[in-house]
């Protein structure tokens, strides 16, 4: 029940100044958050990728208002990819970005892709142009070292536009993934249309605020859609990323694949820095290929709250800090 009164915190000036300042949050904050730039990070990546890890690399940040904050979240991508391709680290840490971060929320004319024979895509209003404008050369940067993009999904009223960039990209990068959340109802036919050859696709629960029209409120029927769609992403020809920290989701997710008969790198394993590390390294030892959720950067507070909302766990974690530091 707490889950959505946390989300709605996210978004508060006055809860944000409130949580910063006080003395523990930064401690609490550096479990999910290793770091706030370049350079403190690639030591991160080196030792995580020393384990036998995998990486896919957040620059934390969403709420912009203005279209140079956007071109600041390409330009900090661009910067941690070439740091990456200096230290031959392009093979083991992919990127992925939120396209409100890079203007996609911005106000501009309504704008509409060509989708070619099929006919026009619907107009997109707000700065769906400008997103596309910045995220593509970090797509091109990205493949140039040898690894690729993941478009992660946002509230329900923003997928449309990712998911028409999400196309417009892999027209010249077809390795571009994209996220889908198992809480809308609109997923399951979101997956049977991306699950085809060459495509990579993360299923995640999901983390926003969304109204029962178009998601799922309880936790039992998330799981249970959870499950239907990553039995169409395995049962598909594209390569299906299982973003969940749920032992028993994996579980499932072990079996699915079997049943499906895919091999241990047709698929991978995905879990947030911070979270059930022990996991991490005893899927890695099995054999399966496991990607570490890594975030880093200064605007922090949005992704912090949202690991806050998500589990109970992770809240408990925060409130015994804050009353032993208090």
């Amino acid at each position: 029940m707490l889950g959505p009164v946390i989300l709605a915190a996210s978004r508060s000036d006055r809860m944000r100044r409130l949580i910063s300042a006080a003395p523990v949050t930064r401690q609490v904050v550096d479990r999910f958050i290793p770091g706030e730039t370049v350079d403190e990070i690639v030591p991160i990546v080196q030792d995580l990728s020393d384990r036998g890890l995998e990486l896919t690399m957040d620059v934390v940040g969403e709420d912009i208002t203005r279209p140079e904050q956007a071109a600041a979240a390409r330009d900090a991508y661009l910067a941690l990819i070439d740091r990456l391709g200096e230290l031959e680290l392009g093979t083991r840490a992919e990127m992925s970005v939120k396209l409100s971060m890079f203007g996609q929320s911005l106000p501009s004319p309504a704008t509409t892709l060509n989708r070619g024979p099929s006919g026009p895509a619907p107009a997109f209003q707000g700065g769906h142009e400008l997103a596309l404008a910045n995220v593509r050369p970090v797509v091109e940067a990205a493949a140039a070292i040898g690894t690729t993009v993941t478009l992660d999904a946002e509230d329900h009223t923003t997928l449309d536009s990712m998911f028409a960039i999400h196309e417009e990209l892999r027209k010249d990068f077809p390795q571009t993934g994209c996220v889908i959340q198992a809480y809308l109802f609109r997923t399951e036919a979101d997956a049977r249309r991306l699950a085809e050859s060459g495509s990579r696709v993360r299923l995640v629960k999901g983390a926003y605020k969304e109204p029962a029209e178009v998601a799922y409120q309880q936790k039992h029927e998330i799981d249970k859609a959870y499950v239907r769609i990553l039995k169409i992403l395995m049962e598909g020809a594209g390569y299906p990323m299982i973003g969940s920290h749920d032992p028993r989701l994996i579980s499932i997710a072990q079996e699915l694949a079997r049943t499906a008969g895919r091999k241990l790198d047709e698929y991978e394993f995905q879990m947030l820095y911070g979270i059930r590390s022990d996991e991490h390294l005893r899927l890695a030892a099995e054999g399966h290929r496991m990607r570490v959720y890594t975030a880093y950067g200064t605007d922090w507070y949005g992704y912090f709250m949202r690991r806050l909302a998500e589990k109970p766990a992770n809240l408990r974690f925060f409130v015994r800090s804050m009353i032993s530091k208090g």
